[in-house]
Order: C-alpha cells, then sequence, then structure tokens
C-alpha cells in the first residue's frame, strides 16, 4: 500500500499545482479585462477570494471564450511590440547618414567647404 499511497499523494500535490495555475490565470485575465468596470472587478476578487472554487467555476463559463480571445490580443500585443523593437534596436543609421550626406553636399554647394574637407567628411560619413 505505500506505493498507492504514494500515488495518491503525488496525485493530489498535481491537482493542487494545476488549481493554483488555474486561479492566477483567471486573475490575470480578470484585470486584463478592459471591458469589465473596476466594481465588477471588485466583485468578482471577493467571489473568487471566498469562494474559489465556485467563483473560478462561474468566471470559466461566463467569461472562457472571451479569455481565450483576451490571450490571443495579448500576445499578438507582445509580438507587435517585440517586433518594433527589433526593427528599433537593428535599424541601420541610413536615413541620418542621408541626412549628413544632403548637408555636406548643401555646405559644399554653398561655398563652407573646400572640395578637400567635403571629401574628408564624406568618407568620414560613409565608413561611420
Amino acid at each position: 500500500m505505500p506505493v498507492l499511497d504514494f500515488f495518491w499523494t503525488m496525485m493530489i500535490f498535481f491537482l493542487w499545482v494545476i488549481w493554483i495555475w488555474l486561479l492566477i490565470t483567471v486573475f490575470i485575465d480578470l484585470f486584463r479585462n478592459k471591458a469589465m468596470n473596476g466594481w465588477k472587478k471588485a466583485l468578482w476578487v471577493i467571489f473568487l477570494i471566498f469562494l474559489p472554487l465556485l467563483g473560478v467555476l462561474v468566471y470559466l463559463i461566463v467569461h472562457g471564450d472571451e479569455m481565450q480571445q483576451r490571450q490571443i490580443d495579448h500576445a499578438a500585443n507582445v509580438q507587435q511590440a517585440q517586433n518594433a523593437y527589433i526593427r528599433d534596436v537593428a535599424s541601420t543609421d541610413a536615413p541620418d547618414s542621408a541626412a549628413q550626406l544632403t548637408q555636406l553636399a548643401q555646405l559644399h554647394k554653398d561655398g563652407a567647404l573646400t572640395d578637400d574637407e567635403y571629401a574628408q567628411q564624406k568618407a568620414k560619413v560613409l565608413n561611420s
């Protein structure tokens, strides 16, 4: 019987872990829900704290489909933010270089830079 006791203990432990994960998921979704006002959120929190099993089951029944859509929207927003960050960090300074070259050409055209100075500055911009 000790093997059966161990099995039963492990089963209860894993069910407890799943329960905690489910409760945290419901709380995350509750606070991610922008359609619900603060009072409704407060009532749900009270319901989830005082009657956790019933509260989670009712929340899943009432908001189950919306939970999935909010999770998908959140994942899409995270992906867009990550892509924007990567584009921002990985972008070259080509627009800055082009602006600098245009400014140098204008200065050379206006006579503010000699041919040698223009060539040196142009090489410096292109090498950076």
